[in-house]
């Protein structure tokens, strides 16, 4: 089936010495793998390896057959350019951190345009923008929405989150509540928007301590999901 979709680069991976794997977002068909023979070597055809870097918007051509196999990527062009996504050294430490979060958190392969939607508004924000210090905390919160484990906060006056649940209570009852400043800061963030999530004042431990909290998140509510390689490196350079 032939198909043109806008489409998100998650991950590039070399394949032998002149191909690549890349695996997209797209709007139309949700997550798919795609096989670029040659590309790494071509300097004339339609598709240029220069493309593929983590989160760019595209506009693509593909031939799917929906086997569950590599798809072939016909036509591949550039849809809306960023202007400081890859020249802002943290705002480029954020996109390798959001790509692989996402390269670890969608599984679908299906349409689901809100999410899609959410992730180029999102995107195209943070390349607008100068003051983006809470950007990725709010970012995976509201990202847990779009994949069906948003926090409950009908009782957000109670000091315990409760990470299965994904709610808040009046005590512990098992290893996975958690409560005290993380938490705290956690329901400062519930509801707000990426314009007011740098009213949020807080420390770069706090910031991390945060950060590791919704990981954790993650980890529970999704089968499978790997902590990014890349958080390291988010951490040290992160203010």
């Amino acid at each position: 089936m032939l198909i043109t979709t806008s489409a998100i680069v998650l991950q590039t991976i070399k394949y032998g010495e002149s191909d690549l794997i890349v695996k997209l977002f797209t709007n139309s068909s949700g997550l798919k793998s795609y096989l670029l023979k040659g590309v790494l070597k071509s300097k004339r055809g339609k598709i240029r390896a220069s493309l593929f870097q983590p989160l760019t918007l595209l506009e693509i051509e593909a031939s799917h057959k929906n086997k569950g196999s590599l798809e072939r990527l016909r036509e591949a062009r550039l849809q809306q350019p960023y202007q400081t996504l890859y020249t802002d050294i943290l705002k480029s430490s954020l996109v390798l951190f959001l790509s692989e979060m996402l390269k670890n958190s969608i599984q679908e392969e299906e349409e689901n345009k809100t999410l899609y939607q959410y992730l180029v508004s999102s995107f195209l924000w943070l390349d607008n923008h100068d003051s983006f210090a809470n950007f990725h905390l709010v970012f995976l919160l509201k990202l847990s929405q779009y994949l069906g484990f948003y926090p409950d906060d009908s009782l957000l006056s109670e000091p315990y989150f409760n990470l299965i649940e994904g709610g808040f209570q009046s005590n512990k009852d098992h290893e996975h509540c958690v409560s005290g400043a993380t938490v705290i800061l956690l329901k400062s963030l519930l509801g707000i928007t990426f314009d007011t999530s740098s009213d949020i004042k807080m420390s770069k431990n706090s910031r991390s301590e945060l950060l590791m909290l919704l990981i954790r998140y993650f980890e529970v509510h999704l089968h499978g999901f790997k902590k990014p390689k890349s958080l390291y490196i988010l951490n040290e350079i992160y203010q």
